[in-house]
This record gives structure tokens, sequence and C-alpha cells, in this order.
């Protein structure tokens, strides 16, 4: 303050005697005269002195920062609040469904139906178990417009013991199944000659199985298995398979190796072929090596792998290689809305006679059985959720299948030494190279554990080497599935069915006539079937069926018309060993 204070009076004492200079001259003479203004005064703004929006100080005592302290004094205070404590929110319990381990079903119906199983299941202790299962299916036939039998007959009785130890598991089952069909799609134009013969079109199959499985935990082998079965007919044919796998992961470089071991053995007879000229002998013993490598990379998951595989054909004697790809794949584009995928593979398959006549049961005895040699089948597809409730997956494909399995209708042979399967009511197996081009689409809708919907349909495509057709594979199939629970006691379902056309062949052959073969084209077919049913309580439930609703007696193989409308009741009693 000093220092401002000097600087105050020296600027006063100069006003001052400034002021006292200027009133001396004032008594002076000033000599008048004219002030001539050469250019008017035009300010700026650069000739304004701008103010600092914050000025400096020069201000020791300013500058200086004080140190504050805050305290704060707490004192108690008296509260009678008292915290609730939290609780959990009431969720109504849904009433626990009683499961049961044995259950019972019989229902009969029209054209003599009779179904019929028996499930059990009993734990003999904490780690072991042991079930069974009888089931018979039969049916009078009576389907309009047939002349001969054309019922059918299924049995099959299974017995199964499981154990489960804290390092491996292993189960053992076997079982027997009994089947009788008839030949009874004799043409119209060998109807009459099949009566004069009296024929018996009945056609039986029995089989016998035994296997069991293996499975480990926390070791190099994962699992195992074996099965042998023994099926024949009442013809006189008669056939062995026997199947060992193994997978196991085998560790190289630090990484493992998913490899699956594969022996396969099979091998058959039939008393004659369909000429009738000599006897059949077929059979083969395959092993098979299959690695696999899966690499997985954010949303990519790839699996690279081979399967090998060496032939020895027990007829022949010849001993062949196959080396097929084993390559797919799968990447999230968009979470689980969007899942892309794609494969290339192949494959040796295993034909067999008991494989034939499960697919269809008019077969004649006298088959030569012969794998297919897959070379590959490519793949791509995608797949995912369009909502919570609903998902699609659409795929398109493409296969090579060199000596692929046919079914064709068997000539009519008139002949003096006609069997009862040589009126073209059978059907034998021709093999033939096949491409196969196929697109398919499918939509599940779950809407919850008491509405499923699914709906698919496929389009294919074939080319053949030396067949005129691909006989018997329909250019078109489609399915539908519901199955709905109302409520607490009411329950019901559908099944629908389309199958396009295809194409078969019927050929007449005879000692006095020329053979001549005639292709026929099959009708498309659509199947629908619903069921309905009851809960009385929880260990009693009704039920009924009816199938084929639309009563169109399609053919699914030539000469073979099925039965029209059916329906079936019954009841199915749910229970327990005490």
């Amino acid at each position: 303050m000093r220092k401002h204070i000097n600087k105050l009076l020296i600027v006063a004492t100069t006003l001052v005697a400034t002021f006292g200079y200027a009133q001396s001259k004032q008594n002076d003479t000033i000599n008048t005269g004219v002030i001539d203004v050469v250019k008017p005064y035009a300010p700026s703004i650069s000739d304004a002195f701008k103010v600092k929006e914050t000025p400096t100080l020069d201000d020791a005592t300013t500058e200086t920062k004080k140190d504050i302290k805050y305290n704060i004094f707490s004192f108690p205070v008296a509260s009678t609040f008292t915290p609730s404590k939290g609780k959990a929110a009431v969720v109504e319990k849904a009433k626990p469904v009683k499961l049961f381990d044995n259950y019972a079903t019989l229902g009969v119906g029209t054209y003599t139906t009779i179904l019929g199983e028996v499930y059990l299941n009993h734990a003999i202790s904490r780690n072991e178990s042991v079930g069974g299962y009888v089931s018979h299916h039969s049916s009078a036939g009576d389907i309009d417009g047939i002349e001969f039998d054309n019922g059918f007959s299924d049995s099959k009785i299974n017995v199964n013991y499981a154990s489960r130890m804290r390092d491996m598991a292993w189960n053992v089952d076997g079982g027997f199944q009994y089947q009788k069909y008839n030949w009874y799609g004799v043409p119209d134009g060998e109807v009459l000659a099949a009566q004069t013969n009296n024929i018996d079109v009945d056609h039986t199959f029995y089989s016998a199985h035994f296997g069991g499985d293996i499975s480990f935990e926390d070791t190099y082998i994962n699992s195992g298995s074996v099965f042998f079965r023994r099926f024949g007919d009442n013809q006189g044919s008669g056939e062995n398979r026997f199947i060992a796998k193994a997978k196991v992961d085998v560790p190289v470089n630090g990484e493992e190796i998913s490899t699956s071991v594969k022996i396969d053995y099979l091998g058959g007879t039939s008393d004659q072929d369909f000429n009738n000229i000599t006897d059949v002998e077929y059979g083969n013993f395959q092993v098979g090596l299959m690695p696999s490598y899966q690499l997985i990379r954010d949303d990519l998951t790839l699996n690279l792998g081979v399967s090998a595989y060496y032939l020895n054909d027990s007829n022949s004697g010849e001993n062949k290689f196959y080396i097929y790809p084993n390559v797919t794949a799968t990447y999230r584009l968009v979470s689980d809305v969007v899942i892309a995928y794609g494969g290339l593979q192949g494959d040796l398959i295993q034909n067999s006679y008991y494989d034939f006549a499960t697919e269809n049961p008019f077969v004649s005895p006298t088959l030569s059985i012969a794998p297919t040699d897959q070379q590959y089948n490519a793949y791509v597809g995608l797949k995912g959720k369009l909502s919570s409730t609903m998902s699609y997956n659409v795929s398109g494909s493409y296969a090579s299948d060199q000596n692929k399995a046919l079914f064709r209708t068997n000539a009519v042979r008139n002949y003096s030494d006609q069997r009862q399967y040589d009126y073209g009511n059978s059907f034998g197996i021709v093999y033939d190279n096949i491409t196969t081009f196929g697109v398919s689409g499918e939509i599940n809708v779950d809407i919850n554990r008491n509405f499923n919907l699914g709906v698919k349909a496929e389009y294919f495509s074939y080319d053949s080497d030396n067949e005129a057709e691909a006989w018997n594979l329909p250019d078109v199939k489609g399915s539908l599935f519901l199955d709905y629970q109302i409520n607490e006691n009411w329950f019901a379902g559908a099944n629908l069915f389309y199958t396009g056309e295809r194409k078969d062949l019927l050929e007449l052959e005879g000692t006095f006539i020329p053979t001549t073969s005639t292709p026929v084209t099959l009708d498309s077919y659509f199947d629908a079937n619903a069921h309905a049913g009851y809960h009385i309580n929880e260990q009693i439930s009704v039920f009924a069926k009816a199938n084929n609703i639309a009563n169109n007696s399609y053919q699914r193989w030539q000469n073979t018309p099925v039965q029209g409308i059916q329906f079936l009741v019954g009841a199915t009693f749910k229970f327990d060993f005490q």
C-alpha cells in the first residue's frame, strides 16, 4: 500500500503544478488565427485499451492461498426406525409331475388291429438297473380289392442290464423279433394265374441280437460297443452281422485327435437267386479308421478329418482301400439368429438284408448284397432362430453314390416253376451310380412345453448311369407334426406326410413270350394321422387314433395299396414296483 500511496502523491503534485502554470499563462495575449482541419479523426478498435477479463494482481497477500479445514461435529440422535427384512417373491409352484418307471398300453382298432406294449424297468441298487420291453402290432388286412392275404404282424422282446460306476458305465442288452408280411401285390393280369396255382404269399422274418456298450470318464478311451445280429426268413435266407466300435483320444504334440475305429462283418446266403439258377452267397469285412481334429476360434467351429476303410470281399477275395473326406464347419454370423454350416463327407455304407427288409418288407429272398461307396456328400446351409420360440434350417446338398442300392419290382416269370414271389409281387435290388442334388427347409415352433409344431419340405433331383431311372426314389417329400398339451388332462397331436412321384418298372418274361419292360409312374400320396387322449389320473390315460384320414388307398410300393381310414382306441397304465 505504501508504494501506491507514493505514486498517488507524485501524480497529485504534478497536476497542481500544471494547473498553476496554466493560470499564469491566462494573462498572456493569444493571437487570433484560423485552424484548418486536414483530416477528421476516425478512431479504430485498436486505439482502445482492452481491460483484461482476469486482471493480474501483483499482491503477495492476495496470491497466497490459505488452507481451509472442515470439521464435522457429529452427535447421536435417538431413532426408532427398524428396517424390514427382505422376502422372496411368492411364486406359484407347479404340481410336480409324478414319473413312473413302467407302463403298459393296449389298443384295438379297425381291420382287426391289435397294438400292445409293455415296458419294465427296475432299479436293483443305486448304480444298477434291469429292464425289458415287449411289443406287438398286427392287423388282419382286409384291403379292398385285394384277393390275397394282406395282413401283417410284428412282435419283439428286449431285455437289458445297466450299471454305472464312478469312472465308467456299461450296458448289455439282447432281444428277439418276429415279423410276418405277405406278397399280396399281384398285378391284375396275374391274379387268375396266382389263384389257380394257389400260391402261399406269406413271408416271415426273424432276428435275434445281442450287444453291449461301455463308456469311461477322464481317460483316452472314451467308449466302445459290440453288436451281433442273426437275421433270416422262412425261405432259407440267413445273415450274420457283427459290429465293433471304439472311440479314443490320441495325443499329438499337445493336441488331442478324436479317433473312431470300426470293425464291420457281414455274411449271408440264400437258397437261390431270382433267376433260379444258383444259390446266393455274399459277405465282406470292413475296418474303418476315422481321425478328426476340432478347431474352435471365436464363432467358428471346424472339424478336420478323414475316413479310411479297408474292405475284404469274402466271395471274390478282392481287397480294396477307400479314403473319404470328413470335414464339417459351423460359423455364427449373428449369434444364434444366423448360423452358417457346411461339410464335405463320404462313407462306405454297409448294406444288409435286414436293412432292406425293414425299409421294404416285400423284398424277395434272392438278394445279392454289396456295400455302397458314397464318394462324397457336400452340403451347405443356414440355421438359427427367427424368434425365441421359432427356429429354422435351410440347406442344399450334392452327393455321389457308387453302387447305390435301388428297389425295383421283380419281373413276372411265366415259367412252370413259378414261386410265390414270381408274379410281379416282390421287389429286388439293382445297383447303379447315382448323383443326387437336394434342397430342404424346415421350421420348428416350440412355444412352450405344451405346444410343438414342425414343418419340413425336401426336393431331390437324380442322375443315374446305367438304369433308366432312380427307381422308387421320390422327387418331393414333406412332413408336418404337431403335439399339443391342451390342459392338465387333455392332449392331442397330428402327423402329415407327403411323398412325390416315383418311377418303377413292370417287366414280363417267359418261355414263349418275349421279355418286355414298361416304366410305371407311381402317383404321389398324402397321409394324415391324428390322435387325442385324456389323463384320467396320474396312472391311467385313454387315447384314440385315426390314420390315413383322407381314406386314400395309395401305393407306397407298386401294386401294394395300403389300408383306408383306420381307427384305434386304447388305454395306457403307468406304475412302479413297490
